[in-house]
């Protein structure tokens, strides 16, 4: 998949660590973009350890909760992990009051995450 638009991708080891470019993910086009960019990793790249970096994110609406819950089964359903890292205390606090916070496996820095992969 040449050129993702949305997302700035790394590999660390065997870990996809995958960078917002946008600091307002608010746009419901720029989302479903965002949602088929990090579902081709999974479904046509099979990437199996993705870690989502969300330290250039500034704001979220409630449709990309939603495509971030879409991502977090399809990655189970090919044997795969998700985390979540760098969300700023006023982006954590939506996914504390939803719950999400008990769905998705955060960590505060990427290294923390990136060892917790090879744990």
């Amino acid at each position: 998949m040449s050129g993702n638009r949305r997302l700035e991708l790394s590999e660390v080891g065997d870990v996809t660590v995958v960078r917002f470019v946008d600091r307002k993910i608010l746009d419901v086009t720029n989302i479903h973009e965002l949602g088929k960019e990090l579902f081709a990793l999974v479904e046509e790249q099979n990437r199996k350890k993705l870690l989502l970096n969300f330290g250039t994110v500034e704001f979220l609406s409630s449709e990309t909760l939603g495509e971030l819950i879409k991502l977090e089964k399809k990655v189970k359903q090919h044997q795969g992990r998700l985390m979540l890292t760098n969300i700023k205390p006023e982006i954590y606090e939506v996914f504390a009051i939803t719950r999400l916070n008990k769905l998705f496996d955060i960590r505060d820095e990427e290294a923390e995450a990136l060892a917790a992969f090879s744990a």
